[in-house]
């Protein structure tokens, strides 16, 4: 391949309101607008914004738009003939990178910008005095006009259980890593606040973290009044945190559209390796909850396309919503858990801040920076979205690839994932079963209030349920191992929910 034709990330900016002054509060357009701007400045070359024919947008959680890339096109004075906003899903930013490499390559784009913002803590504290005066709140973007899978991510009968949000999903995963290796409670918490203090310490030294006060293990891992159990084992420092204003924007290009325009070759970041992949889409058709078989694809493939190995990666930053977001990336990744490489470069979303869909392009931001000091390293970014249901990755170094530039067909991959046999669901479930994996949901003042579980009934099959609300048994199942217990489970048709009990 012709080098010139070689994708490349020229620009980039981020930026984070921590004030309390309403009056500083800027709407996701305005935030976007503003990062594009900066990351012009960084690729030190005037004019790139007016000529993009290229604009992608995270899905914005804080705030709707009728059309959100053009929005942004008129903010920046570009006229773009590609704009693309994504559905729901954190892999949204290195998705859009992906996809706009490509398009690159094939020269269907010459100047492209990538951009994501969330103002939830504004739009919080805003609508606490009144509704925000933002632009085009009214209305919202049509599933049809967004990329991507626009389906919610949970199932009617998963919702009625209570598995309807991140914080009390992805304990379901952790407590099913945690038996999966065997591992103790006490010993399995003290890994996970050690893991945690990783990120930490990283965004202590990041300037966009939204929390730099460097948490350590022991903070992280005590639960206090200060840091409840939010859904055992994740007290709240072990959440990301969503509350926050955030954005960052990239600009992208090839090596010879940036040669023209004079961008001065110590800015760019090329795209070695990319690939995308989804597993089977709801967490009730899982084949368990302490894998991943997409995201094993995934790295797999960007891996074969940059033409590396899992030990010549430098750095990482592996999306960290919670702790088993980062466990089941080195699983499926291939590395240790006591592997000194780095997991996170911007600090992880419970402590850099979980700006909605858009945490990893500001992971990719601080690679870029990262790189232009230590061109010779490379980089591996993982995007994860929903419960462990969508994935990308992006291989990134500040050196050109020593291989043809050339993205593996992923249809025959992901047709193999659509077809992986997974246990059938019974939605009214009676008999005795074991339980597969399970998480205890706590209230604001430290009471447990109500017990979900996943598990097998004896010919296999899997049911959902919650257990009997009595406090002692809640608490016993915090404090003893219940994944592998015996159980019965009973539907109530009253509020037509399954009730487990567990022995």
């Amino acid at each position: 391949m012709n080098e010139r034709q070689l994708p490349i990330l020229v620009g980039v900016g981020q930026y984070t309101n921590r004030s309390d002054d309403p009056a500083d509060a800027l709407e996701p357009l305005e935030m976007m607008a503003k990062v594009a701007r900066e990351a012009e400045e960084d690729a030190q070359c005037k004019g790139l914004l007016g000529r993009l024919d290229s604009v992608g947008v995270a899905n914005i959680l804080s705030w709707s738009y009728g059309d959100a890339p053009g929005l942004l096109a008129e903010a920046v004075g570009a006229q773009p003939t590609d704009k693309c906003y994504t559905t729901v899903g954190a892999t949204a930013p290195q998705w859009l990178i992906n996809r706009t490499a490509e398009r690159i390559v094939r020269g269907e784009a010459r100047l492209a910008l990538v951009a994501g913002a969330e103002a939830m803590r504004s739009v919080v504290k805003l609508r606490a005095s009144g509704r925000p005066g933002w632009r085009s709140g009214a209305r919202w973007t049509a599933p049809e006009a967004m990329a991507g899978d626009a389906r919610l991510g949970s199932t009617e009968i998963e919702m009625g259980h209570g598995a309807n949000a991140p914080l009390r999903i992805y304990p379901l995963f952790e407590n099913a890593i945690r038996a999966h290796k065997g591992r103790s409670i006490d010993d399995h918490q003290r890994r996970l606040a050690a893991l945690c203090e990783r990120l930490a310490q990283v965004a202590k030294d990041n300037p966009f973290a939204w929390f730099r006060d460097g948490k350590t293990a022991e903070e992280i891992g005590t639960v206090t009044p200060e840091n409840r159990m939010i859904c055992f084992p994740y007290p709240k420092y072990m959440n990301a945190i969503m509350e926050v204003d955030q954005a960052a924007a990239v600009i992208m290009t090839s090596v010879g559209t940036a040669q023209e325009l004079g961008i001065p070759k110590e800015k760019w970041a090329y795209i070695w390796g990319c690939a995308d992949a989804i597993d089977l889409w709801y967490l009730s058709e899982r084949l368990n909850y302490h894998s991943s078989p997409a995201m094993a694809v995934v790295g797999r493939r960007a891996l074969e396309m940059a033409g590396l190995e899992i030990d010549q990666i430098d750095w990482f930053d592996l999306y960290s919503c919670f702790p088993s977001a980062v466990e089941l990336a080195l699983d499926m990744l291939g590395i240790a858990e006591d592997d000194p490489r780095p997991i996170t470069l911007a600090g992880g979303l419970p402590y850099f801040g979980g700006p909605g869909n858009n945490y990893s392009l500001h992971a990719i931001c601080a690679m870029v920076e990262r790189l232009r000091g230590e061109p010779q390293r490379k980089a591996l970014v993982s995007a994860m979205g929903w419960y462990v249901t969508k994935h990308a990755q992006g291989i990134y170094s500040g050196m050109p690839p020593e291989r043809e530039w050339r993205r593996a067909d992923s249809s025959q991959d992901q047709a193999e994932l659509d077809a992986m046999s997974h246990p059938p669901l019974v939605e009214a479930a009676q008999g005795a079963g074991t339980v597969e994996t399970y998480t205890v949901v706590f209230g604001r003042e430290g009471e447990p209030k109500f017990g979900i579980v996943f598990g097998r009934l004896e010919d296999g099959s899997r049911f959902i349920a919650n257990a009997e609300p009595d406090p002692e048994l809640l608490r016993w199942m915090t404090e003893e191992e219940m994944v592998g217990r015996k159980a019965k489970v009973r539907h109530d048709a009253e509020t037509g929910r399954n009730m487990v009990t567990i022995e």
